[in-house]
């Protein structure tokens, strides 16, 4: 059941999965247009099944801590003044609300068309803990996150994800719940920024 606040939508209470408007404001455009422009988007492959798979999608991952997905280790870039910003921006707007958040890294995704995607799955590497907190900023085209209970409790559901949005998956979201972008007869550019702690 979802339910509008002045600090977003929650839309869900166990866990908790909320989503706020107008994260950036005036600045979203600018934000979308520069991390696009003057980011080193790259592809890179991840072995499944004893083979290498380039992945739908480009991405780059930026902070302050290396991180190790599907089996391969991936060095983290330097913070881009843009994302430090929208971070502040996202730490801010949950402190608002009453959520005490720190991030030190962040995986930024490029979807370029509704033929990228990202598959099923739930951000619950070790390096993660337990019970992680995962931020997710969408700028660009609006397009829908897919979500389903891991126990198939309830049917799946999709959360719009407008530009300029942010939406919390809090304590516990990756333990009851994955969640996709799937292909979608669409066009135009899509970035997300998934602010997470990484543990050394």
């Amino acid at each position: 059941m979802t339910s509008t606040t002045p600090d977003g939508e929650r839309l869900l209470t166990s866990p908790c999965l909320i989503r706020f408007p107008r994260l950036l404001g005036d600045e979203a455009d600018g934000a979308l247009a520069r991390l696009d422009r003057e980011l080193d988007w790259q592809r890179p492959s991840l072995r499944l099944f004893g083979r290498d798979h380039p992945i739908p999608r480009r991405q780059v991952w930026m902070g302050d801590a290396a991180y190790r997905y599907s089996g391969r280790d991936f060095a983290p870039t330097p913070w881009h003044p843009v994302v430090r910003t929208i971070h502040e921006a996202v730490v801010a707007r949950l402190a608002a609300a009453g959520v005490a958040a720190r991030f030190n890294s962040v995986l930024l995704n490029r979807y370029d068309g509704g033929t990228d995607r990202m598959g099923w799955h739930c951000d619950d590497e070790p390096e993660l803990g337990e019970a992680p907190l995962i931020a997710a900023v969408s700028l660009g085209t609006e397009r829908p996150l897919r979500f389903r209970w891991k126990d198939r409790r309830a049917p799946a559901f999709n959360v719009a994800l407008p530009h300029d949005s942010l939406l919390l998956m809090g304590a516990g979201t990756q333990d009851a719940l994955e969640h996709a972008l799937l292909p979608r007869r669409l066009e135009g550019l899509r970035l997300s920024l998934t602010f997470r702690w990484v543990h050394p």
